[in-house]
């Protein structure tokens, strides 16, 4: 039996309203390869991901309680291991994980040397900033897919993202925080 000839390219295998919205079945080669350089992924079983790493399509999310060996949860099994995954690799990461997978990494960003810049989308209710789970998740899919259109490698490019209805708000912007308003 060929143990690989069930594995299925992680972008391709994560069906999610994110994934969706990247697209990656209508990507050129050009942007297909600035995902294979940009993107990395964090998985509950496999850790950090590249897309084209080949999985087995599953169902088990970050925050699940699930105890493995002496660990109580994900976070606990996982510890530091993703963030010092991403610091070999990166000085700074762009962060458009959910709140669940992103608890993975940033507790333990700072103390790799690894600089966060974290991309949040809402819409403004009353005054205050909203995010909605559902619109947030294909926000953050569109925005990858934005940056590989754009072959996006500087830092400041990220800021002119407008699909959606989105735009930067500055006001509400930081240093280690885009938010993007529609």
């Amino acid at each position: 039996m060929d143990l690989h000839s069930n594995l299925t390219a992680a972008v391709i295998a994560y069906e999610g309203i994110q994934y969706q919205h990247l697209s990656p079945q209508v990507m050129s080669e050009n942007q297909l390869e600035w995902l294979g350089e940009h993107l990395r992924i964090l998985s509950g079983f496999y850790g950090v991901l590249r897309p084209f790493d080949g999985v087995v399509p599953y169902r088990l999310e970050m925050q699940a309680r699930l105890a493995v060996g002496d660990a109580q949860n994900l976070y606990e099994y996982w510890g530091d291991a993703l963030a010092r995954s991403l610091a070999r690799n990166a000085n700074t990461v762009v962060n458009l994980a959910s709140v669940e997978y992103a608890k993975a990494v940033l507790p333990w960003a700072e103390k790799t040397g690894l600089s966060v810049l974290t991309c949040v989308f809402g819409e403004l209710r009353e005054g205050r900033f909203v995010q909605k789970a559902t619109e947030a998740k294909a926000a953050r899919g569109t925005f990858v897919r934005w940056c590989a259109e754009r072959d996006a490698d500087d830092l400041n490019e990220l800021r002119a993202f407008d699909e959606r209805g989105y735009a930067l708000d500055e006001s509400r912007s930081s240093a280690d925080k885009l938010v993007f308003v529609r």
